[in-house]
């Protein structure tokens, strides 16, 4: 991968100045060329009415952001309302909402871990705040990596209580300003740059290591900025532009490099902080929580899927509406729910009359197994919900699982074939989840070979297909309702593309065809690769003998 730097804005409080903001950016831009991202730390959005009114103009289009702008969720009650979804989505065009807390890792291999809001003091935590709960998700999935070296970049609206230690002072109130929480983040997250505000002052802060000198090999050091709001009358600094190349591709010797003027961590502990932290910190021993509680509740509070009709393409037919999940209210334990019914004939409920019943392999409690029309090759097959369901992330907990049981079955049955098992989602004019599953011969080409494919066809079509770390469950980054593509690859890698407009149908289907791949081009379109019925009912019964050792079903 090539280790060209990446250009990169951050900005304090907005406080819904966002022509001041974008009329800066862009005098910046004109004089020294095009920034990649404006990441935004603190309070983006105004409560005036004329602040108001100015968000309006972007929303409708009149304005729009000059930079790809990633912003976080609100820094108090009154700024809530501006927010959606928790979760994250584009909210106008340039303009996005990271989300409650994650990680955004792009193509170029650049990580930004950030968490919205400030720390709750008291239960139930308010809209605008994080819990313990939220940055152990965030934490315990990284951590657990072996080769996790920290992260990039670290945004908080918060600043980390006691930065200021063993380094230069702050114009603040160094007695109230700050969160223990983000504190204890930061030291086991150990960004390369860390941005926060909400105190209305710049301070650059020398830079710290991350490190115990004689006692542990050196890493990289920690560069802690907060910054000012957006035209404040005193003229402190707002802005800050910074070069950055990912530290997934750096030299390990550049990386951890250690400026003159670096200094120790002032996170570092004594007996005294340890007893604070057990009072003001969050625990990462998350008391032996099976893994999926470390992902994002994401039915806590749903919203802002946006509707859109479809025909739907590819192996479905049907017409129907986009369907949104349901979900329950902050703090209230989830119930369980029907899953939605199609609001017009559907291919792929199994009760529906339109399902061509005759491809169907193995029917589960929660999931059915089916060969897909027109496959790739033969014993490419489709995991489906038997309910109604319009993508992964709209499944109740026990359609995972069942879901998961196949692909597992799945995997043994391709292994026994010498194949490898890739799977794909495309939740984009789609009207009922299709888990498409391809086995791909081993002889034929390695993991890194399709990955690469991957990245590469995407890179061709202007998409920006990014890597989830491997503990991450996909409901962390897309809220139901967001259109998305996503693969899995046999080395249980992730790739995640957040559909923006327009998206290539075939898109999954085109590449593992391609000749990289399978070297089957011809079959990209699967109604190019049409049967007969009577040609797939003999390949479908064949196929079903095959799979009959691996199948649960049967044995239930």
């Amino acid at each position: 991968m090539e280790d060209k730097p990446i250009r990169v804005l951050a900005c304090g409080d907005v406080e819904g100045k966002l022509s001041a903001l974008f009329n800066r950016v862009q005098a910046i831009q004109k004089k020294t060329g095009q920034f990649d991202l404006l990441l935004c730390v603190g309070e983006f959005f105004g409560t005036s009415p004329e602040a108001e009114n100015e968000w309006q103009q972007y929303k409708t289009g009149v304005k729009k952001a000059p930079i790809h702008t990633y912003i976080l969720g609100a820094a108090s009650q009154a700024t809530v309302k501006n927010y959606p979804s928790v979760e994250g989505c584009e909210l106008v065009e340039n303009i996005t909402y990271l989300g409650r807390r994650g990680i955004f890792t792009g193509v170029s291999g650049l990580q930004i871990a950030y968490v919205s809001g400030q720390e709750a003091m008291f239960e139930p935590a308010l809209a605008h705040c994080f819990t313990s709960e939220d940055l152990t998700a965030l934490v315990v999935p990284l951590i657990n990596n072996s080769k996790f070296r920290g992260v990039d970049i670290l945004l908080t609206s918060q600043w980390p209580r006691g930065v200021w230690q063993y380094g230069n002072n702050p114009e603040v109130n160094t007695k109230t300003c700050g969160s223990s929480a983000v504190a204890n983040l930061a030291e086991k997250l150990k960004p390369r740059y860390h941005f926060a505000a909400l105190e209305g002052a710049h301070y650059e802060r020398a830079p710290y290591r991350n490190h115990t000198v004689l006692q542990e090999k050196a890493h990289h050091v920690t560069r802690f900025i907060a910054l000012a709001t957006v035209n404040n009358p005193a003229k402190k600094k707002y802005l800050y532009a910074f070069n950055i190349v990912p530290m997934k591709v750096m030299d390990p010797s550049e990386l951890v490099k250690q400026p003159q003027d670096v200094t120790e961590n002032p996170f570092a502990r004594s007996a005294k902080d340890d007893t604070n932290r057990q009072k003001t910190s969050f625990s990462l021993a998350a008391e032996e929580e099976p893994p999926q509680q470390f992902f994002f509740d994401l039915n806590r509070k749903q919203g802002g899927g946006r509707g859109r009709k479809r025909p739907s393409e590819g192996e479905g037919r049907g017409r129907g509406q986009y369907q949104d999940g349901g979900g329950d209210r902050r703090g209230q334990p989830k119930q369980p729910r029907r899953p939605p019914q199609p609001s017009g004939p559907c291919w792929f409920c199994l009760a529906s009359p339109q399902v061509e019943k005759h491809l169907v392999i193995s029917i589960g409690t929660h999931c059915y197994l089916a060969m897909a029309k027109g496959g790739l090759t033969p014993r490419h097959v489709l995991i489906l919900p038997i309910g109604h369901y319009q993508s992964v992330v709209d499944l109740s907990s026990e359609v995972v699982q069942e879901m998961e049981k196949y692909k597992s079955a799945l995997k043994s049955f391709y292994k026994s074939r010498g194949e490898r098992c890739i799977l794909f989602e495309r939740n984009y004019k789609s009207q009922h989840l299709q888990l498409q599953v391809v086995p791909v011969p081993l002889d034929l080409c390695t993991t890194e070979d399709i990955k690469e494919a991957f990245m590469v066809q995407a890179q061709e079509q202007q998409m920006e297909l990014m890597e989830i770390p491997q503990h991450t469950d996909l409901k962390q980054i897309a809220p139901p309702g967001t259109p998305y593509f996503f693969v899995e690859l046999d080395s249980e890698e992730k790739l995640y593309y957040r559909i923006q407009r327009h998206f290539p149908l075939q898109f999954g289907r085109e590449v593992l065809a391609s000749e990289a791949i399978l070297n089957i081009p011809t079959r990209a379109d699967w109604k190019e690769c049409k049967q007969s019925r009577e040609e797939e009912e003999e390949c479908c019964k064949e196929l079903r003998n095959e799979f009959q050792p691996y199948d649960f079903a049967w044995d239930d």
